[in-house]
């Protein structure tokens, strides 16, 4: 029994030993940093660019000229000349209703407007000679103008039932057919003035003092990927929105292709006259993230001041302005001439040592274009 003892003794104290040692390796390790890779970055100087002055907005498209063509008086339809989709002239006809009816009235009518005017002018021969009294005289004038007034009157009625482009324009999708009978109001074909166009859009109160009609606005819309088109500021409304202290802007866009069309949602930016001076930097050195936007600034090492070699990455962060194209101002945060990581941020932490290889840098264009992609 107390070999058995001493044996079971001997075999606690050898685990034991060798326990103690690799908690003593363990916390040895724990205890020591790992090396620091080197990563290859790409490296980019702030500069200081002279950047013109814009207010972007958000705003709809919609006609100079819009109308959704409807019928003034009750008529069956007898001829549809028009196309739908097609472009028309001031004054082509568009539908013509049943007028047989005003014609044989307008007949009559001129029959008898023409009595009243023999009438007429045999009364005033005899007023002259005075041999007409002026109450007849007078009484004859005046059936001369019923008279006029009732040919009028039905040409009026066919005029209303001839129904014509208002102004030119492009034609939407007709509503009617023929034969179909028309009661006053209802509703026949849109018609649209699509060059130019407006662009309406709403900007805050504080920036009221800047606008001014005549500015040059630029439009974007997704329906047009990489398509700028220029207008200018033609109405500002004098009065701020009581609930959001907005004021409404409209600028006016010219459209010679007709790809634009009311109703689209774009994107406006006004250019104002004055220019900025703004330190800028490319939008892929920036991290994004909700508590703020950081970059990596290239910093010598310590202990270092060859210039050729020790340089680490610290994490700066920065307040952000505009963005154009590639770049994005820097507010607050940078100086000019800071050298910072231009692409790779996303894989550095802060005090991790870089290395700078330029040769693959990315090319970055205040207005790109799609080549430049």
């Amino acid at each position: 029994m107390k070999k058995y003892i001493l044996a079971l003794a001997g075999i606690i104290v050898v685990v034991g030993t060798i326990g103690g040692i690799k908690f003593l390796q363990i916390r040895t390790m724990m205890s020591m940093k790992p090396p620091s890779m080197s990563e290859t970055v790409t490296a980019f100087r702030v500069e200081r660019h002279d950047w013109e002055s814009v207010l972007t907005a958000v705003g709809s498209l919609s006609a100079v000229q819009g109308v959704m063509v409807s019928a003034e008086l009750a008529g069956k339809i007898t001829a549809i000349p028009l196309e739908p989709g097609s472009m028309v002239q001031k004054g082509d006809l568009l539908v013509q209703q049943d007028v047989s009816a005003e014609q044989a009235q307008l007949r009559s009518a001129d029959a008898t407007l023409e009595l009243a005017r023999v009438n007429f002018e045999r009364a005033k021969k005899l007023l002259h000679e005075e041999t007409y009294s002026r109450a007849d005289y007078d009484n004859s004038e005046a059936q001369l103008k019923q008279a006029d007034a009732q040919v009028d009157n039905i040409r009026s009625a066919i005029a209303k039932k001839t129904i014509r482009a208002p102004f030119a324009g492009a034609l939407g999708i007709r509503l009617v057919n023929l034969g179909q009978m028309l009661s006053a109001g209802d509703a026949i074909i849109t018609l649209q003035s699509l060059d130019p166009v407006f662009a309406n859009f709403s900007l805050p109160q504080q920036h009221l003092g800047a606008l001014s009609t005549g500015l040059e606005v630029r439009i974007e819309t997704d329906a047009l990927p990489g398509a700028v088109r220029k207008g200018t500021v033609t109405a500002i409304n004098p009065q701020v929105d009581e609930n959001t202290r907005n004021v409404m802007v409209q600028a006016t866009v010219g459209n010679p292709d007709l790809l634009l069309r009311p109703g689209m949602f774009v994107t406006v930016s006004v250019v104002l006259p004055e220019r900025r001076s703004v330190l800028v930097i490319p939008a892929t050195a920036v991290l994004n993230a909700p508590y703020s936007d950081s970059v990596f600034i290239i910093e010598q090492a310590s202990g270092t001041d060859d210039g050729k070699g020790g340089t680490v990455a610290r994490q700066q962060f920065v307040r952000l302005g505009v963005r154009q194209g590639d770049f994005v101002a820097v507010e607050s945060g940078l100086n000019e001439g800071d050298t910072l990581v231009s692409t790779g941020a996303f894989k550095l932490r802060n005090g991790q040592p870089v290395t700078i290889d330029n040769t693959l840098e990315p090319r970055f264009h205040a207005e790109p274009a799609p080549e430049d992609r």
